[in-house]
């Protein structure tokens, strides 16, 4: 086999870790002994071993004299809860690594491939890079922009409503559409939404099905502090965690009785908007290893992230209909721009057929 389809396996073994990895990148790597895997591994979840020392643990003494194949650099920093590969590939006597990518987390990039040149192996960075970057591209924001990755996801009608003048939105997507979306939330680190999504809707924000891979954390962008202590976020906060994010002088009795009840209020000054500021909230879920956001918000929320340049990724299900109506609610609201040039360009990845719905997947470039 050639270097790339080990790669390719490698890139196929990583994404087993799919949602249950975060803060940490998901990884594969491949032991390589003449011809044949003698080891393989991938990184199931932060705190657990990592990939390398998985697949060298598999090989035993067959490790001496192989080739390692990796998606990310190997980490060398000793402040995780896990020791560094580096010194593991080093001790078990592999001769050549081949690794797909860099590793963007600061104390990490290129000091782990130095550190194994150094011990004298052979080092091969950048075979199938694009691929492994798009796979942890969360990992790689989280660490390049230093903020969560933003995912808007939305059910838009043809005419780009996502509900009707009186506020109705169920159901705009169909069933395959909806389970794609409880995919999605499954593999977030964060679910968001605006206050009035949470007046307008009292959603539970929550994957359905048996058993999720896991429960984002609940965010609620609320400037004023009306979320209903009545609601079902609030009511269920000691059950899955929610956070409210709020003014420094919004109502401080009623930041202490929803606290009591298991919420947590976060305060971020206020932007230009009057509004919470996006680039401090970007701060506070980074201090709370929050990397992935799968923002659900009606067309302000759209809105004030598309002008902060926040958005790196958009999933829309389009549903085959018309609703019309200067007073229903579009896709995105808010200023807008003049002209067309300065519009928000969207790199179209994936067009699909959900049932009747149509998919469109893309990457959302170009910071306003």
């Amino acid at each position: 086999m050639k270097e790339d389809a080990y790669m390719a396996m490698a890139l196929t073994l990583a994404r087993k870790g799919l949602g249950t990895t975060s803060p940490n990148p998901m990884v594969g790597a491949l032991v390589i002994k003449g011809q044949r895997i003698v080891g393989k591994g991938f990184h199931k979840k932060a705190g657990e071993a990592h990939a390398e020392v998985i697949a060298l643990n598999e090989a035993g003494e067959q490790a001496r004299g192989s080739t390692l194949v990796v998606n990310l650099e190997p980490c060398c920093h000793t402040e995780k809860r896990t020791p560094p590969c580096v010194d593991a590939v080093i001790k078990a006597g592999v001769k050549k690594v081949i690794v797909a990518m860099f590793d963007p987390h600061p104390m990490v990039s290129g000091k782990g491939v130095e550190a194994l040149r150094k011990a004298g192996m052979e080092v091969k960075v950048g075979l199938l890079s694009e691929e492994a970057r798009r796979l942890n591209e969360v990992f790689v924001t989280y660490h390049e922009k230093r903020r969560p990755f933003f995912l808007m996801k939305a059910a838009v009608s043809l005419d780009g409503k996502i509900a009707t003048k009186m506020g109705e939105s169920k159901w705009i997507s169909n069933e395959e559409s909806r389970a794609y979306a409880n995919r999605l939330r499954s593999i977030s680190d964060g679910v968001l939404v605006g206050i009035n999504t949470v007046i307008l809707d009292n959603p539970m924000l929550v994957p359905k099905g048996s058993r999720p891979k896991r429960y984002p954390v609940r965010i609620v962008l609320d400037s004023k502090l009306r979320i209903p202590l009545g609601c079902d976020l609030v009511k269920t906060a000691a059950q899955y965690r929610t956070i409210v994010v709020t003014l420094p002088d919004a109502r401080q009795d009623k930041g202490e009785r929803l606290a009591g009840l298991g919420v947590e209020v976060i305060r971020v000054a206020a932007g230009d908007s009057g509004r919470v500021a996006l680039p401090g909230l970007c701060e506070e879920l980074r201090k709370r290893e929050i990397t992935s956001v799968l923002v659900e918000g009606g067309g302000e929320v759209n809105g004030g992230f598309l002008r902060e340049g926040l958005f790196d990724k958009v999933v829309l299900f389009y549903g085959p209909m018309f609703v019309g109506g200067v007073r229903a609610a579009g896709l995105v609201s808010g200023k807008g721009v003049d002209f067309l040039k300065d519009s928000y360009k969207v790199d179209v990845v994936s067009v699909k057929r959900l049932g009747d719905n149509i998919c469109v997947e893309g990457y959302v470039h170009g910071n306003h």
